[in-house]
């Protein structure tokens, strides 16, 4: 039973794990932090939050567990209001889906309060967001990545992977840079793709319209995640950057094989990429168990 759960940043992921850990009981008390009054007194309406601050240290002031779920950009400012107001016990993590810069911030901003800072990251997420998205089944079934360090203290990273876990998370552990790699690739490309080809096919014009009034499924289904928050994935592509410049150039070789093969109308190994790439899509699928 987490006793004082202090959310802050209570949108669709913070949001979410309040609603899950609320259905099942195992948190008394909720209280919300954030600078959008509408968006925390929907929360209380909804039952997701007993009760919301503005002032962050407010928030934690007696909290057993504290989960800063606000963009990259704006984790390291929390960190350091929140400081001063933490109890001796009280356990931190996050949910930013970096985390290299998130433990260097963490390790200046929190002090003595390090060790019990886990650095977290749930697998899960969606393109709407505030606190009418928040959905108490969103982790079940997924991954939430710890990604401790040294320092870290047991008892605190045990707390966090329990309160995970009782969601309906499988909860793994990794380390910080590999952390950092493995979702520059998974989750950070395909982003920048997606809003790179929007951005691409918007300006184009047939003289009747925005070609984008004929696209299709695919394109849809393609571009779905450019829905997402642009001032968070700012954020990610800066704190990220240096693995993620890596895959793009790998990216640009690869998408230049295709290009050169296009030109000079290689269908066999435009038909040879294209069976690759749909063997190991259809392979991840499989082992996925997802459709």
């Amino acid at each position: 039973m987490i006793q004082r759960l202090a959310v802050i940043g209570v949108g669709l992921i913070g949001g979410s794990l309040a609603a899950a850990l609320r259905r099942r009981g195992l948190v008394r008390e909720v209280v919300g932090c954030g600078r959008d009054a509408r968006n925390l007194e929907q929360g209380v309406t909804m039952g997701v939050l007993d009760s919301y601050t503005h002032d962050p240290a407010e928030a934690v002031a007696g909290a057993d567990m504290v989960v800063v779920a606000v963009t990259l950009g704006a984790t390291r400012g929390i960190l350091e209001l929140i400081a001063p107001a933490l109890d001796a016990s009280s356990i931190v993590t996050d949910a930013g889906s970096t985390k290299v810069g998130i433990i260097a911030d963490a390790r200046l901003a929190l002090g003595a309060h390090f060790p019990r800072f886990v650095p977290g990251h749930p697998i899960a997420g969606g393109e709407r967001s505030g606190v009418e998205a928040s959905n108490p089944e969103l982790y079940e079934r997924h991954r939430v990545i710890l990604t401790p360090v040294a320092e870290t203290a047991p008892a605190a990273l045990a707390a966090v992977r329990d309160m995970w876990e009782a969601t309906g998370a499988e909860v793994v552990d990794m380390a910080p840079a590999h952390h950092d790699e493995v979702l520059a690739a998974t989750s950070h490309l395909p982003h920048m793709l997606a809003y790179a080809l929007v951005d691409c096919l918007a300006g184009l014009e047939d003289g009747r319209g925005s070609i984008l009034d004929y696209a299709a499924g695919g394109f849809r289904d393609f571009t779905r995640i450019a829905s997402s928050n642009p001032a968070m994935w700012r954020d990610i592509a800066l704190q990220n950057r240096a693995p993620l410049e890596a895959l793009c150039a790998r990216f640009e070789a690869t998408f230049n094989d295709l290009r050169q093969a296009i030109a000079r109308g290689d269908g066999a190994a435009m038909e040879a990429m294209f069976t690759h790439a749909k063997q190991v899509r259809d392979a991840y699928l499989r082992r996925s168990g997802k459709p």
